[in-house]
């Protein structure tokens, strides 16, 4: 089944938290294996280089926070500081999803319009389960 990857991160979550409310911990277990798989076929790369990691305690079935790095790069092409921000995604009737993002951006706040639109379709790219690498992999057709 095909759906995007914020769909399966939302139901993966949700069921992870069901395993620790019911003290499930080989589930727990492989839910969290799962949502480390989805969070990875999110965007890196290009000034997104630092760790992305899911924040469990802010995130449900109806919330998805990730704590990310950007690597800023000068006017010479030398990288420069690192903003750590967050994304936070929450259902949206017109548009599936609501994507804020906030941050320390101060003089580079321009790459928060970059983030917006790449988490934006990252989000939103279809994945499924693959069967014979057990795990999750892109689907090259959009929803």
């Amino acid at each position: 089944m095909i759906n995007a990857l914020y769909q399966e991160l939302a139901r993966k979550i949700s069921a992870r938290q069901n395993c620790v409310v019911s003290n499930n911990e080989e589930w727990e277990i492989k839910h969290g294996e799962d949502i480390r798989q989805l969070v990875e076929l999110l965007p890196h790369g290009s000034g997104i280089d630092g760790e992305t990691a899911l924040d469990y305690g802010k995130s449900n079935r109806d919330r998805i926070v990730l704590l990310a790095e950007f690597h800023t790069m000068d006017e010479n092409g030398f990288y420069g500081r690192w903003i750590a921000y967050r994304v936070t995604v929450t259902p949206s009737l017109v548009c599936g999803i609501d994507l804020t993002i906030t941050g320390n951006f101060g003089k580079h706040s321009d790459i928060k319009d970059y983030l917006y639109e790449t988490y934006f379709w990252g989000f939103r790219q279809p994945i499924e389960w693959d069967t014979e690498k057990a795990g999750y992999r892109k689907v090259l057709d959009t929803i």
